[in-house]
């Protein structure tokens, strides 16, 4: 059976073609080329399926900032080329702790 579908196997060169085309990397006779790539907008047809990964809650799309905004937790995710980056680390606060509201109202 190894050997029928080792005959079948599309050779390398085309299986690594496929990979690349797929994952919208050029071949390296391409990347020489300077060509303007539109940069990829967020679709919001996303937000159907997107949580919070620290609360699960449904996150909102800011579009002047580009980022989802978890209102309950007050954190922003950034969103880089299209792609939303959900890991906690790369969010930034969008208010402070009310701690340092205190602090600074005194």
């Amino acid at each position: 059976l190894a050997s029928a579908l080792r005959g079948t196997r599309a050779p390398p060169s085309a299986v690594a073609r496929r990979c690349l085309h797929a994952s919208g990397s050029r071949p390296l006779a391409d990347r020489g080329k300077k060509t303007e790539e539109p940069s990829r907008a967020f679709d919001p047809a996303l937000l159907e399926f997107l949580v919070c990964p620290l609360s699960k809650k449904p996150l909102r799309y800011e579009a002047s900032t580009n980022e989802l905004i978890n209102e309950e937790l007050g954190i922003a995710y950034p969103i880089i080329d299209g792609i939303p980056n959900m890991i906690p680390q790369a969010a930034r606060m969008t208010r402070q702790s009310k701690k340092q509201e205190e602090v600074e109202q005194r």
